[in-house]
């Protein structure tokens, strides 16, 4: 049940004026009945009651639908209204920072990864990301007790060859791993089975994996595995950027600035290094020095990137 406020009559208390209120109790179905009744079809203005379940539109999330009919009789009233806000939502999403980069965090000692590959492992078993202070803690304790190597995460057996690590692979890529899919797809892009590596690359990015979008946007801009194509380059750059992935982030901060939109590009360079990523704090300060970046944002930004990668470092570490 839920509480709707009313306020009730002035009355005198030794000498004092005071408001009595009463409180009216309302069902939770009658309160949600009500914000339902607000809502209804853009196209047919049916309200959304009952067992009429209203659709919100995919894309600018404005107004809603009965059905796919009047989405679509509605469609050209509605289509410049939704693209303007469709893009609005897109930049929004766009330049804001996200919580943390693409690897994580360590899921052992819970303590942020970090985005320099040499200080992370990649686990062939469970396709886990584990920082190198876990992993060579579990590598002491191992050979301190004689034990067979094994992974820090899942306990299983290490593989000993490459015959064994592809056979790990190829577990996690038949179990949609998008982890998998992009690494196994590095390994066929080395091997010069491009065509093999794309398709990898692709379902990895359909399933939300950073670097798949990562190896996409370079696929794109090279023109090597595929024609070269702007407009697909920026959109994967985009989505790894999104996602957390700092390289992408500073590469999207280059094409803004080659573009003169500078504004943009010091959006970008700040987020990128708000990550931690050395490269953007480095153009970062040459853009201050140059008086494109205010003294406080660079600040702001110089302090940001030394919080990211002190979180990363520990005693255990």
């Amino acid at each position: 049940f839920g509480l709707a406020f009313c306020p009730g009559r002035w009355r005198l208390h030794c000498g004092v004026l005071s408001q009595s209120y009463c409180f009216i109790t309302m069902s939770t179905d009658s309160v949600e009945a009500e914000i339902a009744a607000d809502i209804y079809c853009a196209s047919c203005g049916i309200a959304g009651v009952d067992d009429i379940k209203l659709k919100i539109c995919d894309a600018c999330d404005l107004v809603h639908y009965c059905s796919d009919e009047c989405k679509q009789d509605h469609s050209p009233k509605h289509e410049q209204l939704c693209k303007e806000r469709a893009a609005e939502l897109r930049e929004e999403l766009l330049f804001r920072q996200p919580e943390s980069s693409h690897v994580g965090d360590c899921p052992i000692c819970c303590l942020p990864l970090s985005i320099n590959g040499k200080r992370v492992a990649l686990m062939s078993c469970c396709s886990k990301w584990i920082c190198d202070g876990c992993d060579y803690a579990n590598i002491l304790r191992q050979l301190r007790e004689n034990l067979q190597a094994t992974c820090p995460f899942c306990r299983h057996r290490v593989p000993t060859t490459h015959k064994e690590l592809e056979v790990n692979q190829m577990k996690r890529v038949a179990a949609n791993d998008p982890v998998a899919m992009t690494q196994l797809g590095i390994t066929r892009e080395n091997e010069g089975d491009y065509d093999s590596a794309f398709g990898l690359w692709t379902k990895a990015a359909e399933l939300g994996d950073a670097i798949a979008h990562w190896s996409l946007s370079v696929a794109y801009a090279k023109g090597e595995v595929v024609e070269a194509d702007a407009t697909k380059e920026i959109y994967h750059l985009e989505e790894a950027a999104i996602a957390g992935h700092p390289q992408s982030r500073h590469n999207l901060g280059c094409c803004e600035w080659e573009n003169k939109r500078f504004d943009r590009a010091v959006k970008h360079l700040i987020i990128g290094a708000k990550l931690g990523y050395d490269e953007a704090i480095q153009v970062l300060k040459e853009c201050y020095k140059g008086g494109v970046v205010s003294k406080e944002e660079f600040a702001a930004a110089l302090r940001a990137y030394q919080a990211a990668v002190d979180a990363t470092k520990s005693p255990q570490r």
